[in-house]
C-alpha cells in the first residue's frame, strides 16, 4: 500500500508543480500559481500521514516504509532547490526568461559546490535515519520495525556513492572552458 501511497505523490508532485508553472507562465494567472505551488509540500504530509497510519494500524514496517521516509528527507532538503530549478526551466521556455543557471565552471567552485551537494544528500540521509528511529521508537516491537535498520544501514550507501562527484572534482578538476 505504501508504494502506492508512494508513487501516487510523485505523480502528484509533478502534477501540482506543472500546474503551477502552467498556470504562472501560461495562464499568467498568479494566485492560482501560488495556490499550486503552495499545495506541493501537501504531497508530504499526505505521505507521512499515509506511513503513519499504516504502522500504527499494526502493519509491519518493510522497505516501502524506509522509501517513505528517504523520500520525505529528500523533499525537506531538495525540494524547495527543485521548485527553485523547475521554475527558472519554465520561466525560460515559457516566457523568454533567462536559461536556468548552471553550476560554476571555475575549478575550485565546481569542487565546492559538489561538495554542498554532497552535504545536502548526507543531511537528507540523517533526517530519514531520524524519522526511521523515530518510528521505531514510536512502534516499539523490534520485531515489527527489523527491516527499517536493514533499509537504513542500505541507505546509507547513498551518500558513501555520492562522494564520488565531489571527490572526482577535488582531484581532477575540470579545465575551465574557452571564453
Amino acid at each position: 500500500m505504501i508504494l502506492a501511497v508512494i508513487i501516487g505523490c510523485e505523480i502528484g508532485f509533478w502534477v501540482l508543480l506543472g500546474l503551477g508553472l502552467l498556470a504562472r507562465y501560461v495562464m499568467r494567472a498568479r494566485r492560482l500559481s501560488a495556490v499550486l505551488l503552495l499545495c506541493v509540500p501537501l504531497v508530504d504530509v499526505v505521505l507521512l500521514v499515509a506511513t503513519v497510519a499504516d504502522l500504527r494500524a499494526g502493519g509491519t514496517a518493510n522497505w516501502t516504509h524506509g522509501l517513505a521516509a528517504a523520500y520525505i528527507a529528500y523533499s525537506v532538503v531538495f525540494g524547495h532547490r527543485t521548485l527553485r530549478w523547475a521554475d527558472q526551466v519554465a520561466a525560460h521556455r515559457l516566457s523568454d526568461g533567462p536559461p536556468p543557471r548552471k553550476p560554476p565552471a571555475g575549478r575550485t567552485a565546481r569542487a565546492r559546490y559538489e561538495w554542498g551537494i554532497w552535504a545536502r544528500i548526507v543531511l537528507a540521509y540523517g533526517i530519514a535515519c531520524a524519522l526511521l528511529v523515530l518510528a521505531i521508537w514510536a512502534i516499539g516491537d523490534p520485531a515489527r520495525t527489523e527491516e527499517l535498520w536493514t533499509f537504513m544501514l542500505g541507505l546509507g550507501r547513498v551518500p558513501l556513492i555520492a562522494l564520488i562527484w565531489p571527490l572526482s572534482y577535488t582531484i581532477f578538476p575540470k579545465k575551465p572552458r574557452p571564453q
